[in-house]
């Protein structure tokens, strides 16, 4: 997959693409469908096949002082496109000049000037332009007007209940990452550079990779049975990360704190996944360091069966 991050100037095998156009925070299962319906359309006309994202989101950009939501930075995402088959990957710079585009503009200058596109691929709710002023029946008109196919995908619903970006997060919020797993499609993964910590863990016999959550949405503080896997490399390790302030140390930047199990080895600056498999309990306050390392001790126990009764690929 090909990442495309000036719209102005494509590659000449970018023109003319089938589109996947949205923000695909997550790449949930409905998202993965939208796309494979894109890549159908790309197939029978003999076409390449784009996906077409904002960065940052929108929302982002008009309410930078939220509180993190997004399911995936930039990476993980470009991981999860590239699985789905993307031939080139165009992000947006979502800037003043973009947000101020009227609907009708957008289709002009980026998808018919620019990209010369032959056909989109988008959601039913999409909305576009300056005040969310189009959707999808000005979409379709302009691609009557001016020659390009438009599919509106229908959200994709199990047991009446439609999976979305939202949804997710709402899981993760309540510490059910099996549920959003079920949703995802996927194991729920953050990405970050491991840094230095007070290095407590190590004189505990539980030393730890610290990372600091920026930007994407902060899960339910707690106890995780995980996955991670270093930088370029292709072995998962099995761990338990905690994931909040804790308490004992009074931390005012929550922080996770991956222990890798039969791991020895330096990370420091390596960037982790972490993959979140299962919630095994709250953050706790405890009497000393006796009953801090012997909850551990536990929590790793109970993580160790988790996972060793948990595919790697298989989402339940």
């Amino acid at each position: 997959m090909r990442v495309v991050s000036d719209y102005r100037n494509p590659p000449p095998e970018a023109q003319g693409a089938v589109v996947a156009l949205g923000n695909f925070d997550g790449v949930h299962r409905g998202h993965q469908a939208l796309i494979a319906e894109a890549a159908r359309v790309a197939h029978e006309t003999g076409r390449p096949l784009a996906a077409l994202i904002f960065e940052p989101y929108p929302r982002e950009f008009f309410r930078a002082k939220d509180e993190p939501f997004r399911l995936t930075n930039f990476g993980s995402k470009q991981h999860l496109l590239a699985k789905c088959g993307i031939d080139f990957l165009i992000v947006l710079d979502f800037n003043a000049e973009m947000a101020g585009k009227m609907a009708q503009d957008f289709v002009m200058d980026v998808l018919v000037s620019a990209l010369g596109v032959s056909h989109v691929v988008v959601g039913e709710d999409f909305r576009f332009g300056k005040g969310r002023g189009g959707d999808v029946s000005v979409l379709g008109y302009m691609g009557d007007m001016e020659g390009f196919g438009v599919t509106v995908f229908p959200a994709v619903s199990e047991n009446g209940e439609k999976i979305s970006s939202s949804k997710v997060r709402t899981a993760l919020k309540a510490g059910r990452p099996d549920e959003a797993a079920r949703l995802l499609g996927h194991w729920w993964t953050v990405e970050g550079a491991v840094s230095h910590g007070d290095k407590r863990g190590r004189t505990i016999g539980y030393p730890t990779a610290n990372l600091t959550l920026d930007h994407v949405l902060q899960p339910a503080f707690g106890i995780y049975a995980v996955r991670a896997r270093a930088g370029s490399s292709d072995r998962v390790y099995d761990g338990v990360a905690n994931f909040g302030i804790r308490p004992m140390f009074r931390l005012t930047t929550p922080l996770m704190e991956v222990h890798l199990f039969d791991f020895s080895g330096d990370l420091y600056g390596e960037i982790l996944s972490v993959q979140l498999i299962a919630y095994l309990r709250g953050e706790m306050t405890f009497s000393g360091l006796d009953a801090l390392t012997a909850q551990i001790g536990q929590d790793s126990e109970n993580a160790r069966r988790i996972l060793a009764a948990t595919a790697k690929e298989i989402v339940p």
